[in-house]
């Protein structure tokens, strides 16, 4: 559709490897045209969304679509401006003035004395980097707030962005001084733009694409490649950054032995083109860069090792030998991300994993709702990238139970905190859909893939089934429509290497009666196609005298079952582990659930 158009509207364009490349359509009308990348325009080739550096704007392909109507609408005014009757278009630099003011209170490293740069790197952990390095990638100090300052710039070489790590030291009562590193942006949502770019030549076509500022400039110190770092590192690969690299024949992706940043440098380079990408994988001899530096490997030689990544469909075990490896010698990171409100789970599931589906259910009423909000909320505060599909209730009342279970606190009580709080929340990596109600199965996953490629979304919660496939049908028609649903979740988790989580309401059972895996919903299908089953149970049981609690009924991770005694603050709208149950004083209660389930006690 994209190229079709282009192509009607008599843009002249390049494939290039994630974006179709034309000029402004402003310039492409100017006599005296450089043809530099600061007069182009960029064009996402999966998602439309542009990127125009000459007019310094940015936003969706209906907004090109309109700017070029508008543009041929009035081609005889000489004074027209791109994008000027677009409203929603935004601007690569959305805070020019809070980016430069927060500059002009920095001066570079080198300008402080010795004896302050020496406390600086040791503080930080930067002894390794030279004062050159520092220099060279413009990285400057505010003394004001011990806060070192690192630039980032977008593909015309403009500041447009600050990421700021403020040290603070701290006595305790035992003389020993604790050092605590802060993060924040300027804009706060974060830069649209690299670090390192300043380092870029116009003959420049390899890069190492790093996790950090500082692994950037060890790549560059020791090896002298180019090498760049993402704001965010391996959390998201904004589209707006995508055009910066097109230009490369070459990325090395290199974001260390974490399983986390390796399945994030897979994701990447299908998002950059993985005939370009080389991707170093993990491995205890091969660290990060800074890490390698600081233990005196030569970074050139783990750059030699970046392998190309090979036909999704074929491979061998030679291929997977090393990954394996990994897998067998890091097993607590590929347990996946661990709850920390919840860290009963993390005995029980071992941790949140991408590629998986969980089956989440509970009788209504039950808090199912309520309980998944905080459950997911956990998991973004983990730094995993959650995308909600709320098809039961208004994302207004999601997101008003999501800030309260953020902040802890009944806001309604404490509204001089809410700027606080809201402030603190946008700063989590949680997108919501727009859905509501009924909503076809091809939709929804189309949404999700988008969500995915341009958010680096890892978990989604789409809450619930049955208002997703609305009420109309008899039951046998609705139990194929939902295997149908299932069968799609289940294949977009398993491709997209992201983890859904899937809430369906239970069958009608007697209030005697807890619920069991048989009593989800539908056919079989679901629980069978299920890594995880999940069901929070709210029934007066003789065990547990009525009390709510989490049952794992199926773990296909490593098989463990088991139960998660729940206690639920209405102030807060959070539920916490009981107490009792921590501290092993119901052990005797607990251990009479059936032998087939492990009970933590």
């Amino acid at each position: 559709m994209i190229q079709k158009y282009l192509v009607e509207k008599g843009m002249k364009f390049e494939q290039g490897h994630a974006c179709f490349v034309t000029m402004c359509p402003k310039v492409a009308k100017m006599k005296q045209i450089k043809n530099t990348d600061s007069e182009r325009l960029f064009i996402n080739m999966t998602t439309g969304h542009f990127v125009c550096h000459f007019c310094g704007k940015i936003g969706s392909w209906n907004n090109l679509v309109d700017n070029v109507l508008y543009l041929m609408e009035n081609k005889r005014k000489k004074s027209v401006d791109c994008f000027h009757s677009v409203e929603s278009v935004q601007s690569i630099n959305d805070e020019p003035s809070l980016v430069t003011s927060g500059w002009k209170s920095t001066v570079p490293l080198n300008a402080l004395p010795s004896n302050e740069r020496q406390e600086i790197v040791q503080d930080f952990d930067y002894s390794k980097i030279q004062m050159s390095t520092f220099e060279k990638y413009q990285v400057q100090y505010d003394s004001t707030t011990r806060t070192i300052v690192f630039p980032y710039h977008n593909i015309n070489n403009l500041r447009i962005g600050l990421k700021k790590i403020t040290c603070k030291k701290e006595d305790n009562e035992f003389d020993v001084i604790t050092i605590s590193l802060k993060e924040s942006f300027l804009p706060r949502t974060s830069p649209r733009g690299l670090f390192g770019w300043n380092m870029i030549n116009d003959d420049t076509s390899e890069i190492v694409l790093t996790n950090s500022e500082v692994d950037a400039m060890a790549v560059f110190q020791d090896t002298k490649i180019a090498a760049l770092a993402l704001p965010k590192g391996y959390n998201v690969l904004p589209q707006e950054i995508l055009p910066c690299l097109e230009r490369f024949k070459r990325i090395i992706i290199w974001f260390g032995e974490d399983i986390r940043a390796w399945e994030a440098a897979k994701q990447f380079a299908k998002k950059l083109n993985n005939k370009r990408c080389y991707i170093i994988r993990p491995s205890a001899d091969d660290p990060g860069p800074y890490k390698a530096l600081k233990q005196g490997v030569k970074l050139l030689h783990i750059l030699s090792k970046g392998k190309p990544m090979n036909h999704k469909s074929i491979t061998v075990f030679s291929q997977l030998r090393q990954e394996v490896f990994s897998e067998l010698a890091h097993i607590d990171q590929v347990s996946g991300v661990k709850w920390k409100r919840y860290t009963a789970l993390n005995k029980i599931l071992k941790g949140h994993r991408r590629g998986e589906l969980t089956v989440f259910t509970g009788s209504t009423g039950s808090g199912k709702t309520t309980f998944i909000s905080d459950y997911s909320l956990d998991l973004a505060m983990q730094g995993v990238n959650t995308l909600w599909g709320s098809f039961e209730i208004s994302n207004i009342r999601l997101t008003k139970m999501l800030l309260t279970q953020f902040a802890q606190m009944n806001l309604s009580k404490n509204l001089d905190q809410f700027d606080y709080w809201a402030n603190k929340i946008e700063e989590l990596p949680m997108y919501f859909m727009t859905f509501h109600g009924h909503e076809s199965i091809k939709r929804v996953i189309d949404t999700m893939g988008h969500a995915v490629y341009v958010h680096d979304i890892a978990h989604v919660v789409v809450d619930n089934l049955q208002f997703m496939m609305g009420s109309q049908g008899d039951y046998a028609d609705r139990f194929h429509k939902q295997d149908q649903i299932v069968a799609a979740f289940r294949k977009f988790a398993t491709q997209m290497n992201c983890h859904v989580t899937l809430v369906i309401h239970p069958r009608k059972e007697k209030d005697s009666e807890e619920l069991t895996t048989a009593s989800v919903f539908g056919s079989a299908k679901a629980t069978q196609e299920a890594d995880n089953v999940l069901i929070l149970q709210d029934k007066r049981m003789m065990s547990l005298r009525g009390r709510k609690y989490l049952q794992i009924t199926k773990n296909r991770f490593d098989g463990e079952l088991g139960v998660m005694v729940l206690k639920f603050d209405p102030e807060s709208l959070t539920f916490s582990v009981n107490e009792k149950q921590k501290k092993g004083g119901e052990q005797k209660e607990m251990t009479e659930k059936p032998d087939d389930t492990n009970v933590i006690v």
